[in-house]
């Protein structure tokens, strides 16, 4: 353990060095964000009580989404990874004493917690200034907090159990370009990061919320906003739970197999 602790600290100093580029995110996220609240706002106008989630709601979730995108989103990848994957050079990784799922999880996690540190914090300092109806609120209670926060934990291991396996699909395809495309398209609508899921009409939308993708942002936004609670949200606890075990055994198997098959040509 204390050789991935000492990784982790080694890859979250080395993104906090990024400053600039934290900031620009923030900006163009702050901007998307309002962008998203005024565009939802003019829906609302029209007929508050067809949607099913309040417009107070919706906000709290789409500045949490913005504060947290980089722990969500699924099209940020390490490229590191897929270079070392097609270069051959993974054989340098192979070489070291570190098993090399663990490696790229705890890689994965630490630059994921660097970049949202750097983001997150501007994001909420602003959004809790903004007038009524358009600014971020405390959720109801401390219990709601806790949950919350226990939801975006989990909410994060499953997004990078999602990440490694599209990293050890590589070691069969040899381009990461189609998977990560696909799977960036399809998982960001599926997990809510279009529109929330409370919004997809029924039987679509109990479906989407057993998948993987409904385990990552779907959950701890909602949780925040209000939109999930009580057994609801336990229940939904649960299922990231669930999920964050399935793919993590699988991902272990999959590496572990694909291991198996790897020929590094070259002298």
């Amino acid at each position: 353990m204390i050789k991935y602790a000492a990784l982790f600290r080694i890859r979250f100093i080395h993104t906090l060095q990024y400053r600039s580029a934290a900031i620009a995110g923030m900006v163009t996220q702050f901007v998307w964000g309002m962008m998203e609240i005024l565009a939802f706002h003019a829906f609302y106008q029209t007929d508050a009580t067809a949607f099913p989630m309040t417009f107070q709601q919706t906000v709290s979730y789409v500045w949490m989404q913005q504060a947290f995108l980089s722990l969500f989103m699924l099209w940020f990848f390490e490229n590191e990874i897929f270079e070392a994957i097609t270069s051959g050079s993974i054989a340098y990784e192979l070489a070291r004493p570190m098993d090399l799922y663990n490696k790229w999880f705890c890689q994965s996690i630490a630059n994921r917690l660097a970049k949202t540190l750097l983001r997150c914090l501007p994001i909420f300092g602003i959004a809790f200034l903004l007038p009524a109806p358009y600014r971020l609120v405390l959720p109801a209670n401390l219990t709601t907090l806790l949950l919350f926060i226990l939801s975006l934990l989990l909410s994060l291991g499953v997004v990078v159990s999602v990440s490694q396996l599209i990293y050890i699909s590589t070691f069969y395809t040899l381009s990461s370009i189609g998977v990560r495309v696909v799977v960036g398209a399809i998982g960001e609508f599926l997990a809510g990061g279009i529109v929330p899921l409370p919004f997809f009409p029924q039987p679509f939308r109990q479906l989407a919320e057993l998948l993987p993708f409904a385990a990552m942002q779907n959950v701890p936004l909602r949780i925040y906003s209000g939109d999930l609670q009580g057994f609801d949200a336990l229940d939904s606890l649960l299922l990231q739970i669930f999920w964050l075990i399935t793919l993590l055994m699988l991902g272990k198997w999959w590496i572990k197999k694909a291991l198996q098959r790897v020929v590094v040509q070259g002298g």
